[in-house]
């Protein structure tokens, strides 16, 4: 999700295609290409989103959101956990927007807790 958009995208898997977890491939820090793996956020708000300032500006001031296309600026960050000897992403992980958002993980698709 990003702090702008105005829904959940999804996150796909390009750059790990050996380490399963729950049967789907295990995100991997390399995994930060705009709409390859991280698909759009709904409606984006932010008035730094040269879309969302142009609409804002012809609807004479009113805030109109733009579709939210993930414009990604570098790569994830916060994954401590080694998957085939690369960082996967997890519930701590973001990555920085262009126009100033932060994009964080809502949802990991991995539900499974093992108590030890």
């Amino acid at each position: 999700m990003c702090t702008f958009g105005t829904a959940p995208g999804t996150l796909t898997s390009t750059n790990n295609a050996t380490v399963l977890v729950e049967g789907k491939p295990a995100l991997v820090m390399a995994d930060a290409a705009p709409m390859v793996n991280v698909t759009p956020f709904g409606m984006c708000t932010t008035l730094s989103n040269p879309q969302v300032a142009a609409a804002t500006a012809a609807a004479l001031g009113v805030l109109t959101p733009q579709p939210c296309i993930p414009a990604i600026a570098g790569a994830w960050i916060g994954g401590k956990t080694l998957i085939g000897g690369k960082p996967c992403l997890n519930m701590e992980s973001k990555c920085m927007c262009t126009y100033g958002g932060s994009i964080s993980i809502v949802n990991p698709g991995q539900m499974k807790v093992i108590e030890s």
